[in-house]
């Protein structure tokens, strides 16, 4: 499945799931050939899938979900709402960086301000009336260059309010996971883990 990690240049008809839909090798195109998977290895696939879309790694998702099981009502809600809530997501979705990878490179690199302060931690927790901006001094650089015609025609969640002309964003509300539009089905994710 394609996760789009790498932004516009994801949609490439080169890309190996456009040519084949099949595996690789000299038996790759035989019918028949795979067998199903079994319910943990479809769990563990709708997990991995989850993990790559948010770039993190299993002991930082790990940690996420535990968090979000000790919280009030539904684990699956929860779960989507701190990944959501990640610096470089909400870089990402203001549309301040073309894909994730390269959010969470301008929040390491120092191009972010959270509140007026300097934070250059990706996994940093954006909050309800939070303000995430685009610092001053990184505006004449690269980094801002070509972000004023992307910014044009783009239409943040409504959780986030973009002020295209301050190149700023508020956090006004809680994401949801409908809006979030992940590519893995969370129910599997908390039977995995619910094991």
């Amino acid at each position: 499945m394609k996760l789009s990690l790498k932004g516009d240049r994801d949609l490439s008809p080169k890309s190996a799931f456009v040519k084949r839909p099949y595996p690789p090798g000299m038996h790759g195109a035989k019918k028949g050939s795979r067998r199903g998977k079994s319910e943990y290895g479809t769990q563990l696939l709708e997990k991995q899938k989850l993990k790559w879309t948010y770039g993190i790694l299993e002991r930082q998702f790990k940690r996420y979900f535990f968090q979000a099981q000790k919280e009030r009502g539904v684990t699956a809600e929860a779960l989507v709402e701190k990944l959501e809530q990640r610096l470089d997501n909400v870089v990402y979705r203001l549309g301040f960086a073309p894909s994730r990878p390269s959010a969470r490179q301008m929040v390491t690199h120092g191009h972010i301000n959270v509140n007026g302060r300097r934070v250059s931690i990706p996994s940093y927790s954006a909050s309800i009336g939070d303000v995430i901006a685009l610092r001053d001094a990184s505006r004449p650089k690269g980094v801002a260059r070509e972000l004023g015609n992307r910014l044009k025609k783009y239409e943040a969640p409504k959780w986030l309010a973009l002020d295209r002309e301050r190149l700023e964003g508020k956090v006004i509300g809680r994401p949801l996971r409908d809006e979030a539009g992940i590519p893995s089905d969370i129910q599997k994710i908390v039977e995995f883990y619910s094991r």
